[in-house]
């Protein structure tokens, strides 16, 4: 188990020391970046109210930044994280300081690390428990797990990043997924360290899961266990029953499960749920439920061989477009009804034509870079300075706000598209939306290159997600059907494989907040846009002066 920040009220002080330590999975020690030396990272334990003082020290050989993923940070973009977005990046030797106050959040989160591909290792579980005094809306449990699920690769993550943007092809999938950082029994080298959470029997348990994956959504369960969803993305739910789940990364996934079972020794494991035509890792991780009353095996002193969990196909969009469609809130949210804007996003792959296919910076199909877009504008993040630096300091030729509200043609998105309409535009182009504006977006999958479900991460926001389905959306008819009564609210939806996802919040943080794929292979293809929510009037509704450490470019 992880070491745990002690929770102290009101104001936390914490130092994160961004550095390179021996890691060994799957036979091999990587010197691998950690935050305190620890992989996974430290759980910070806080309770809603909280004011952080977080102090980020990079002692690593790469620009870094963490990122608070699914905190509201009201007001605070200077907090949020993503390098060249609301901050530069923290230069090796350099350090910078994160305050945040959590305001009316509860449940699980997480953060991470918003540069490159340093999140392979480089993140943590973040757990807000309510006010005091104010209770769980379901039993109390006898103990809480984190489960991070993670991705592991057995080089250095940034080299193979480094390798696919040279290239222009894919990134090589990775060798092990993990359960709180070990890989688990069914790889080598690694069944001594598989994670083990001992219970009791007849007790009730909270698992708190986080997708830390870089590039997979996954299926998860547990042998024989039932597993009750309470919430998700710190939200809670309507309490459901399920044998598995399908969380995508950057999702987190609240479950109930009670030690019912015969005693005895039960694998949890995750495998990938893989949307699209392309390679993917089909190993499977796992960490081992043990009753405590559980009988010795027949070898004397040896534990019972676990028992495995019935996990669906990897390419099973039934079981998980079912599991998702279960999600309600448990109260009627309250769902803007007038809308201001209305925006439809065309979300996908893209290929960049090469002059010289045959140059080994064009390895992607057919002579090709890959590149990712949204209304066919492959994001550029900027260099010289941050998107919000640039606005809060008005400097020019940074960004444009011209970024298209529907799709510039209008095509069959997820039908055969003309290879004319497979190479996007290559712009750092925002959406500029009045503060408190109602929002309704559809983001609409396309085809090009291979349907996906990708899952779309907007910070500074929680959202309501009102309705999806296959095929294109209809303007005409599909709103008939939106579930404007109870629909759960989330940070991070995944877009249907070959289909449309329609979410709708209210514009009422102001600063400028990313808009990605959380699959980090699509995010430096282009995958993101951002939205630059304008100031409302008086100083409750205005973006906070940046902190004097903030880092410079």
């Amino acid at each position: 188990m992880n070491t745990k920040f002690t929770y102290q009220p009101l104001k936390w002080s914490i130092t994160n020391s961004i550095e390179a330590k021996p890691v060994k999975r799957l036979c091999r020690t990587h010197s691998t970046i950690t935050v305190n030396g620890q992989f996974p990272g430290p759980t910070l334990e806080v309770r809603d109210g909280d004011t952080l003082v977080i102090t980020a020290i990079n002692r690593a050989r790469y620009n870094a930044t963490l990122h608070w993923h699914g905190l509201r940070q009201l007001r605070n973009p200077w907090a949020d994280g993503p390098e060249y977005v609301t901050q530069c990046p923290i230069q090796p030797g350099r350090s910078y300081t994160y305050r945040f106050t959590i305001q009316n959040q509860e449940g699980t989160l997480w953060w991470h690390a918003h540069s490159r591909w340093l999140r392979a290792t480089v993140y943590g579980a973040i757990i807000i428990y309510p006010k005091m005094g104010r209770p769980y809306p379901f039993l109390m449990p006898k103990k809480e797990i984190p489960i991070l699920l993670g991705e592991w690769w057995d080089r250095n993550p940034m080299d193979v990043l480094r390798q696919a943007l040279f290239t222009g092809a894919a990134p090589n999938v990775s060798d092990a997924f993990t359960i709180n950082g070990q890989p688990g029994d069914l790889y080598r080298c690694s069944s001594k360290e598989t994670a083990v959470f001992p219970v009791e029997a007849g007790e009730t348990i909270l698992l708190r899961i986080i997708n830390s994956a870089l590039n997979q959504e996954l299926f998860y369960g547990v042998a024989n266990h039932k597993l009750t969803v309470v919430a998700v993305d710190a939200s809670y739910t309507k309490p459901f029953t399920t044998n598995v789940i399908m969380i995508a990364p950057g999702q987190t996934t609240d479950v109930l499960i009670t030690a019912d079972q015969q005693p005895a020794r039960y694998y949890m494991a995750a495998h990938a749920y893989n949307s699209a035509n392309a390679p993917f890792d089909n190993t499977t991780t796992t960490a081992i439920l043990e009753y405590k009353s559980a009988p010795c095996g027949a070898k004397k002193g040896q534990p019972l061989k676990p028992i495995f969990p019935q996990l669906p196909g990897f390419n099973d969009t039934a079981t998980a477009t079912a599991f998702t469609a279960q999600l309600r809130s448990p109260y009627k949210a309250e769902v803007p009804m007038k809308i201001d804007e209305s925006l439809l996003f065309t979300v996908g792959l893209g290929l960049i034509n090469c002059t010289n296919p045959n140059s080994p910076r064009c390895q992607g199909p057919n002579g090709t870079r890959f590149a990712a877009s949204i209304n066919n504008v492959s994001f550029v993040f900027p260099r010289r300075n941050s998107l919000m630096q640039a606005y809060y300091q008005g400097q020019p030729g940074i960004f444009t706000t011209d970024f298209p509200p529907v799709p510039p043609i209008q095509f069959d998105y997820t039908g055969n598209v003309s290879r004319g309409l497979w190479q996007p535009v290559k712009a750092t182009k925002l959406f500029k939306l009045r503060y408190r504006s109602k929002v309704q977006i559809v983001f609409q999958g396309t085809s090009i290159v291979t349907v996906e479900n990708h899952p779309m991460h907007l910070h500074g926001y929680e959202f309501y997600v009102i309705g999806s389905g296959f095929g294109n959306f209809n303007p005409g008819t599909d709103p008939a059907k939106f579930n404007l009564i109870d629909p759960p609210r989330r940070n991070t939806i995944g877009t249907p494989p070959g289909g449309w996802v329609a979410i709708r919040f209210e514009a009422d943080n102001p600063g400028i907040w990313l808009l990605h794929c959380h699959i980090d292979t699509h995010l430096p293809w282009g995958l993101a846009m951002a939205f630059l929510v304008e100031n409302g009037v008086g100083e409750l509704q205005t973006v906070q002066p940046p902190p004097l450490d903030l880092p410079q470019c």
